[in-house]
């Protein structure tokens, strides 16, 4: 923490990732080594870990060397009424994952969650993949539901308590609506690391061959709720390669 604070002090292009117990989080390690490896010297990208978003304006106050950060649970939906601007597929979407500060120290928010998830999924899609189960009704959730439009992909989202017009509950779930949509995606946190044995409350027994499941989550690489759909014969695919894919956008976001 100590040699951390080091850094954030001596780098002359600061970046970070705003959320709530990230220690877990890919981000600083990926772009420090991505900083490292492309010769960037005073580049530097820490963790803002904060209890509450009212603590954000404070931050901000003390970093005049913070370039742009992202955004990531619980803060995705929280940190919109704090920015100056946002994009207009942000808005559309409802959630920010990436800030970029414009001239006068005006913050502006964006999405790259979405180009993340569907460059990510594209690939792996067939002809019987029309229609999708969004697990969960965060940020995260409403930045696929937005990609899997763009791809003409129906779905429907499961949550324990359905609140959307095209939401059901979990222990609504059965065989006829699993083999009636062909992809289901876990956006809730269920089963990140440490907590490596929970996994969401899907009826897995019903999954098949042609099913396409994919987990937000990429700490541990094969989550159970991964491991259970290969036991059915399911495709499964982890967020890591969205991440990279959505962390590249930013970057890009950040410096043009």
């Amino acid at each position: 923490m100590e040699n951390d604070l080091i850094d954030i002090k001596k780098a002359e292009y600061l970046f970070g990732l705003l959320g709530r117990q990230i220690s877990y989080s890919f981000s600083k390690g990926y772009f420090n080594e991505k900083f490292k490896k492309n010769a960037l010297k005073g580049y530097y990208y820490t963790n803002f870990d904060l209890d509450i978003i009212d603590d954000l304006p404070p931050l901000l106050d003390s970093l005049p060397n913070l370039k742009g950060f992202n955004v990531t649970i619980p803060y995705k939906e929280k940190v919109m009424p704090f920015l100056d601007e946002i994009d207009e597929e942000a808005l559309a979407i409802g959630a920010v994952n990436t800030v970029k500060f414009l001239e006068g120290n005006k913050l502006k928010g964006f999405n790259t969650d979405v180009y993340g998830f569907e460059y990510s999924i594209l690939p792996f899609i067939k002809p019987m993949h029309k229609k999708a189960l969004i697990l969960g009704t965060g940020g995260a959730s409403k930045a696929v539901s937005y990609a899997l439009d763009k791809l003409g992909i129906e779905h429907k989202y499961v949550s324990r308590e359905a609140s959307r017009d095209n939401s059901i509950r979990y222990s609504e779930l059965t065989k006829e609506i699993v083999n009636d949509h062909f992809i289901v995606v876990n956006c809730s946190p269920v089963g990140t690391f440490p907590d490596i044995n929970a996994c969401p409350n899907f009826p897995y027994n019903f999954v098949t061959k042609n099913h396409l499941f994919f987990d937000l989550i990429y700490n541990p690489s094969e989550t159970l709720f991964l491991k259970k759909a290969k036991f059915y014969g399911a495709q499964i695919k982890n967020g890591e390669e969205m991440l990279e894919l959505q962390a590249e956008k930013a970057w890009e976001i950040w410096n043009y």
